[in-house]
């Protein structure tokens, strides 16, 4: 069954962890969540879309996250499994994507003074 997805349906954010951090600045790769649904050609087609970088591989994860028993016993949860889906995508050579800094932060204020100077 083929479902209608746009790039925004398909990328739902970035997989912040250590690792994803140490793939993001030695290998070019980024960490992303996706869509339980979406395939690789549309993951791949949506970031070169959404971020306008070449996609040389994207490599998919399917994870299965079941409630805990005590948060169970505690609020009265019914049992369920929750599916998440991650991709890691691995940008073409040259080109480099860091989803980690944003102005604000000190380390960017720092270069871009020395930039200026």
């Amino acid at each position: 069954m083929a479902v209608n997805l746009t790039w925004y349906d398909i990328i739902k954010g970035p997989v912040l962890s250590d690792k994803a951090y140490k793939l993001n600045q030695k290998e070019s790769q980024l960490v992303l969540q996706v869509h339980p649904v979406a395939n690789k050609p549309q993951i791949k087609d949506a970031i070169e879309k959404l971020f306008n970088v070449k996609v040389k591989e994207v490599r998919t994860l399917i994870r299965k996250k079941s409630s805990l028993r005590a948060v169970q016993k505690k609020y009265n949860a019914t049992p369920g499994i929750k599916i998440s889906k991650v991709a890691y995508v691995t940008l073409a050579e040259g080109y480099s994507l860091n989803l980690f800094e944003h102005p604000g932060m000190p380390q960017a204020q720092e270069s871009q003074q020395a930039k200026a100077d």
